[in-house]
């Protein structure tokens, strides 16, 4: 059985994951995308240990990872890192799901 909900905008009755109404074609507000790491854990990862490629490991791109910890004797990475940690932590939600997952 299919969980249903209203669309906000003509009332009809939709799919509960539907993110266009078919009878009216609004899109519906309450509709999230949901990514399976966290920003929050991303952005610590990235202030605290960017510079050995810790976030980009937890990010899954490891070959990313790999050269932050070949170049970390440079302190390079460190403060790329450090901008990213802020970038992710400034990021909405639903933009660092889309990129990340």
């Amino acid at each position: 059985m299919t969980q249903t909900k209203f669309c906000y905008a003509c009332g009809q009755q939709i799919d509960v994951r539907a993110e266009i109404c078919p009878k009216c074609g609004v899109r519906q507000q309450d509709v999230r995308i949901t990514g399976q790491k966290s920003k929050v854990a991303a952005g610590v990862f990235a202030l605290l240990l960017g510079g050995f490629g810790a976030h980009k490991f937890y990010l899954g791109r490891v070959g990313q990872g790999i050269l932050y910890l070949i170049f970390c004797w440079t302190f390079i990475p460190a403060i790329v890192a450090f901008i990213e940690g802020i970038l992710y932590l400034c990021s909405s939600d639903e933009d660092f799901a889309k990129k990340y997952g």
